[in-house]
């Protein structure tokens, strides 16, 4: 539809070049809408390849074997059907869409190589955790982006409804991926402990801007099947708190992680599905409202002679969707640091045990030589120590 400049001082025309924005507005809802399926089952299948792939790590290739290959397959498949039902790259879509479209695909094309370096054991669990999240941050981030000049306060509800949703729902597949790690390896980290804290927070301001916006049935629903049940309450509790066994623990903690995604998949198919409601009903209104005679314009003018349009209906929720995505990017960002900083440690803990062993040193003792000599040579302590390694050839063996 072709928006033409209304003539000034035309108080009609002007009334109609709005109601084709908004036309055009609702109308890009509803693409947006149908996308918003496809990528929430995109992200869901990343999400499960996400968990097999820590659980096949972390085991050594003894557990999830075949689920991981299975759900890479899966992945796949989901991925090359939307990327075959993408259209060309439209001008009525916004720059900022385009743009996170882009690093999305960018992404998703990164895949197949982790796929085959992690086949070939080159990858350490939270390395493969960091690019499937990064592939998940980008589609997610593309929801919002339908919502930036919306009019329409119910769909901007919704679509805001539906994206702290998804949010919460990547968090939560972030916790079952940590808790894999954790229990696995038997053991959590201090680092390990608190990105899974960081999770379990996250998950909860998601879900509470969800349930603030979303209609009582499905506030029930969600309050029904989609929170955390006891057990994996007491397993979290076991993850943070002391050392966890490792074996039974580990499938337990998965499966119960899994029901609950499985069933907040369904809510969101659920949310998108009433977000399009709502935006094809707006849509039909805006154009059964379309004519010009006097009545019509009488009416419209009145529905915007109201106090709200002091503020507009969207901005206060815009803002809260953005602090929402810089939160999930802050912490996939931590993330990344979390990988880095174990992997130094464990170099560390290498020349500490090479100083015991050789030196008859006490773990302190193996510490403070490796502190000193890092602060002799102003240098960083990992760096002290993979030279040690590199000439632990030399040493004498006992």
């Amino acid at each position: 539809m072709t928006t033409t400049s209304p003539p000034p001082g035309d108080a009609r025309a002007w009334f109609l070049a709005a109601r084709e924005r908004q036309q055009a507005q609702l109308s890009r809802v509803l693409d947006i809408g149908h996308w918003a399926g496809q990528i929430s089952h995109l992200v869901h299948l990343l999400q499960r390849e996400r968990g097999a792939s820590n659980i096949w790590l972390c085991s050594g290739g003894e557990l999830f074997a075949r689920e991981r290959v299975q759900s890479a397959r899966q992945t796949q498949q989901a991925t090359a059907g939307f990327q075959a039902g993408l259209p060309s790259p439209p001008a009525a879509l916004s720059g900022a869409f385009c743009s996170r479209l882009a690093c999305a695909l960018w992404a998703l094309d990164q895949l197949p190589e982790l796929r085959q370096r992690l086949s070939r054991g080159e990858v350490a669990a939270q390395e493969a955790m960091s690019c499937f999240n990064c592939a998940i941050r980008h589609l997610l981030s593309l929801v919002p982006e339908a919502s930036e000049a919306l009019e329409s306060r119910e769909v901007v509800q919704g679509l805001t409804a539906l994206y702290s949703f998804m949010q919460g729902k990547e968090l939560v597949g972030q916790e079952r991926a940590l808790g894999a790690i954790g229990f696995t390896e038997g053991s959590f980290t201090a680092e390990l402990r608190q990105q899974l804290v960081d999770r379990i927070d996250g998950q909860q301001r998601c879900f509470a801007s969800f349930l603030a916006l979303a209609d009582p049935v499905t506030v029930a629903r969600f309050h029904q099947r989609g929170e955390a049940c006891l057990e994996t309450e007491q397993l979290r509790r076991i993850a943070c708190t002391r050392l966890p066994g490792k074996g039974t623990a580990t499938l337990r903690w998965f499966e119960l992680q899994t029901r609950r995604i499985d069933a907040l998949r369904e809510l969101e198919e659920s949310l998108i599905g009433q977000l399009m409601a709502l935006a094809a009903a707006a849509l039909a209104s805006v154009r059964e409202a379309e004519s010009q005679d006097e009545p019509a314009f009488a009416r419209w003018v009145a529905s915007h002679a109201s106090d709200d349009m002091a503020q507009p209906p969207n901005r206060h929720l815009l803002q809260l969707v953005r602090q929402q995505a810089r939160e999930l990017e802050t912490l996939s960002r931590q993330l990344a640091s979390l990988q880095t900083t174990l992997e130094e440690r464990k170099v560390i803990d290498k020349a500490k045990a090479l100083l015991i062993r050789h030196q008859g040193m006490s773990e302190e003792q193996a510490w403070q030589q490796l502190r000193k000599l890092a602060m002799d040579q102003n240098r960083r302590m990992v760096e002290i120590a993979r030279a040690m390694l590199t000439l632990s050839g030399l040493w004498p063996d006992d």
